[in-house]
């Protein structure tokens, strides 16, 4: 599976994202009125207030804090390897015009991979990019594309093999391929309040390569091949 592709020319990336305000009670009203219509159908029992800490989720209401991207390095010998860097800011677009002159910079041929990528990742991006007047690299250029022009990969489209009825976590995808893991840290939920109240980017930044590296591991299993070790994992 997916022997295909040459992974020199692949890259792996994974954002984080929180609220683009530190609490509900200093988002501008308007927003309040459409935060509350918004995430009428997500909160169940809790209130627009309550459920603001999960505002980071939608590319309306939240914003991006960390891109990381992995590039394997010697792919065809005896110890593959990965390259990671991240783009970090508490400024927003700054980070993203930084992001897209990195992109900006690499082959148009070069495959994107994240998971859930297509759902997440990418448009997220996308949408802030939009918002924030960043202009798009070639690589996110997708519009009038056929499916198979869009040199995307996500890995857990690629799981699902045509199945569409289940979320499949990629914390799930390491356990069962026995890929080991050391995000013992925080979690997704935890990334908004680690950002605003703790003021901790660093953290975030560490917890979004781990994540860059376990869809790396888990690329090399899908090609039934050996993990990468950890001597041969770089932080640029």
């Amino acid at each position: 599976m997916l022997e295909q592709y040459d992974l020199s020319n692949m890259m792996v990336l994974d954002i984080e994202t929180v609220p683009q305000y530190r609490n509900y009670d200093e988002v501008p009203d308007n927003l309040q009125e459409l935060w509350a219509h918004k995430s009428q159908y997500q909160r169940k029992d809790e209130t627009p207030k309550e459920f603001y800490e999960r505002a980071g989720i939608w590319a309306e209401f939240g914003k991006i804090v960390c891109i990381s991207v992995g590039i394997f390095t010697n792919s065809g010998g005896n110890h593959p390897g990965l390259r990671i860097k991240s783009f970090a800011d508490h400024d927003e677009k700054q980070l993203l015009q930084d992001f897209s002159r990195m992109l900006s910079g690499q082959p148009l041929s070069l495959i994107l991979c994240a998971h859930n990528g297509k759902e997440f990742d990418l448009p997220y991006i996308c949408r802030r990019m939009l918002i924030n007047g960043v202009q798009f690299p070639p690589h996110l250029q997708i519009q009038s594309k056929k499916p198979w022009e869009i040199p995307h990969l996500d890995t857990m489209e690629l799981w699902k093999f045509g199945d569409y009825k289940n979320y499949t976590s990629l914390s799930l995808l390491t356990a069962i391929f026995n890929i080991p893991t050391s995000k013992d840290d925080i979690d997704g939920s935890q990334v908004g309040h680690v950002y605003w109240v703790e003021d901790d980017l660093p953290r975030i930044c560490t917890y979004c390569q781990k994540d860059v590296v376990a869809t790396a591991q888990l690329i090399r299993r899908y090609r039934g091949e050996a993990l990468i070790e950890d001597d041969y994992i770089t932080i640029v």
